[in-house]
């Protein structure tokens, strides 16, 4: 999985199923501080500074899941 596919499923899960990190972690197989770099990479590359602010900003730019 490359970093741009993990950071889509990150937004997915977090906004579609709203899992924990941990929970997140353990469904991709990863370390739950691996979800957390992940995630602070794409609140830092879209300008937020936190949750409800990265699922409104991908919502604006179209990242829609279902």
């Amino acid at each position: 999985m490359s970093w741009t596919d993990e950071r889509v499923e990150l937004l997915k899960k977090l906004w579609a199923d709203g899992l924990s990190a941990s929970q997140i972690a353990a469904e991709l197989g990863v370390q739950e501080q691996t979800i957390k770099v992940h995630r602070g990479r794409v609140m830092e590359k879209m300008g937020v500074a936190s949750l409800a602010e990265l699922v409104r900003s991908a919502e604006r730019w179209g990242l829609h899941f279902s």
